[in-house]
């Protein structure tokens, strides 16, 4: 019986390892920024391609430009040592991957934008009544806080959002500055702040502790995610498979349950 039982658990094991190896891993170079929104797509994918193990390579800009540059300026040309190919490029925002694509390291024509960061309005999950939009806010008395305008990014795309909407008078002697997000989320969970502005993606990380109670898509320029297909790609037609689902219905979806907005092309 014990013979029989290990004849049955290796064949399984056997099994399973041929099932693994059957997969065909789709490589994704992204900056940390993304890597959520990134890890959500791709599973969303392998659920749709089951035969397709995704695997995300994560950097910072500058690194990951340089780490492609080498990678085919080698003489190899094609490979990360030890790592693999890489099908789609996805740094943080555009301006990586413009570059990329002055250089002839991703190929024209396959750029695909398929997120936007966006600014909300969170206030404590406990809080029962809260203002539905930042104009309900301005209203009253309550204190709102901001990411430090000359220190970050979202400070000043706070800071060019309310000036836009008429709302900076408003709040005049309201403001609570924040040294950054993670200020923000302090002051308004410790009670210094009625409520607070944050990225919807950061938002969304810290939903057990604060609620999204709206979402302001005027008044700055946000800041576009977009991937595209990287020169050597081994699979163009699963390349383009991928990218033709980053814009999908379903990814759609994705993207704003990660606290994203939809590129104006996008949205439906």
């Amino acid at each position: 019986m014990l013979n029989l039982l290990t004849v049955v658990g290796v064949s399984l094991l056997l099994c399973v390892g041929s099932a693994l190896a059957e997969q065909e891993t789709f490589v994704i170079a992204g900056s940390p920024s993304v890597k959520g929104v990134l890890d959500r797509l791709g599973a969303g994918f392998e659920r749709t391609h089951p035969d397709v193990r995704i695997k995300l390579y994560v950097d910072n800009g500058l690194e990951l430009r340089r780490t492609i540059a080498g990678m085919e300026n080698s003489m190899v040309g094609q490979y990360f040592i030890g790592r693999g190919p890489i099908h789609v490029v996805a740094p943080g925002g555009d301006e990586v991957l413009t570059r990329l694509e002055q250089k002839y390291y991703v190929l024209p024509g396959t750029k695909r934008s398929y997120a936007v960061e966006q600014l909300v309005l969170v206030v404590p999950e406990s809080l029962v009544e809260a203002p539905d939009s930042l104009e309900a806010l301005s209203r009253g008395t309550s204190r709102l806080a901001v990411a430090d305008p000359s220190h970050t990014r979202l400070g000043a795309q706070t800071g060019a959002m309310l000036y836009a909407l008429g709302l900076d008078a408003p709040f005049t002697g309201r403001l609570d500055v924040a040294t950054d997000s993670r200020g923000v989320l302090d002051h308004v969970l410790s009670g210094q702040a009625d409520a607070g502005i944050l990225f919807g993606h950061e938002a969304v990380k810290e939903q057990e502790r604060v609620r999204i109670v709206a979402r302001v898509g005027k008044g700055y320029l946000p800041t576009v995610h977009s991937m595209a297909m990287e020169r050597y790609c081994p699979n163009r037609s699963l390349c383009e498979e991928f990218l033709d689902y980053v814009q999908s219905a379903e990814a759609q979806a994705i993207v704003r349950q990660a606290g994203y907005g939809l590129p104006s092309s996008r949205r439906q």
